[in-house]
């Protein structure tokens, strides 16, 4: 195994167990989090629509579904969803939270499932842990997965009061827990670039600010894409 993937499999094995140590109190403060979004659910409803637009084959994927409620609210209508998340024990809660759909265990960088089965995705700041080059990683392996005009949203945090666009910031406690995780301030305007570089193309973006005191207070943007068709130049 060389430098660079003995550094990606740390990397994954510090976000693998964070999101098992805190798994259980983030579900209890994020599983209602769509409740006081309306901005998300009407992108989700877009990603819901996109994908019927399409073949309609092939279910919609949410790709670092954490404890499920996401893909909760995709199945609730009408859509086909599959979660997959790197935290074994998030998706042990969300099988256990919402029985009868689809959960996994799998990471997006190296997608365990047969290319061109997904009619959209969601990654709501699922890259947030990223570096760039694995960040690029996954641009590419979403492109591998969705079928040709598939929508993608993704969404990421953009900059807080304390932290400017393309900083980082290192967690070693969070939600009272002892933990090893990094997180990146990105770049709209990068991440557009990256996934366009994949073969997306975009649909609409959206920046806003925080809604509730209830959430990070930080900027975030949602890309609304569309996996572009090969015929099609992006």
């Amino acid at each position: 195994m060389d430098n660079q993937s003995i550094g990606l499999q740390q990397d994954m094995d510090r976000v693998r167990s964070t999101y098992d140590a805190v798994a259980v109190r983030y579900a209890e403060a994020m599983v209602q989090e769509l409740d006081e979004r309306p901005i998300e659910r009407g992108l989700l409803d877009e990603v819901v629509r996109g994908a019927r637009e399409g073949d309609g084959r092939g279910p919609i994927a949410d790709v670092g579904c954490g404890p499920g409620h996401v893909a909760r609210y995709l199945a609730d209508r009408g859509a086909e969803v599959c979660g997959f998340d790197l935290s074994p024990a998030m998706i042990d809660l969300a099988r256990a939270r919402f029985p009868g759909l689809d959960f996994r265990v799998g990471s997006m960088l190296a997608i365990d499932a047969k290319e061109a089965t997904w009619s959209g995705a969601v990654a709501l700041y699922s890259m947030i842990h990223f570096t760039p080059n694995e960040r690029t990683m996954a641009c590419h392996e979403l492109a591998r997965m969705l079928r040709p005009n598939a929508p993608l949203l993704v969404s990421f945090h953009v900059s807080s009061p304390d932290n400017a666009i393309g900083s980082s910031v290192h967690l070693e406690t969070w939600f009272e827990m002892p933990v090893d995780l990094t997180g990146y301030f990105l770049d709209p305007d990068v991440v557009l670039a990256e996934m366009r570089d994949a073969g997306f193309e975009l649909r609409a973006r959206l920046d806003r600010e925080p809604l509730s005191a209830h959430e990070y207070p930080s900027r975030r943007c949602y890309l609304l894409l569309r996996r572009a068709s090969p015929n099609r130049a992006v």
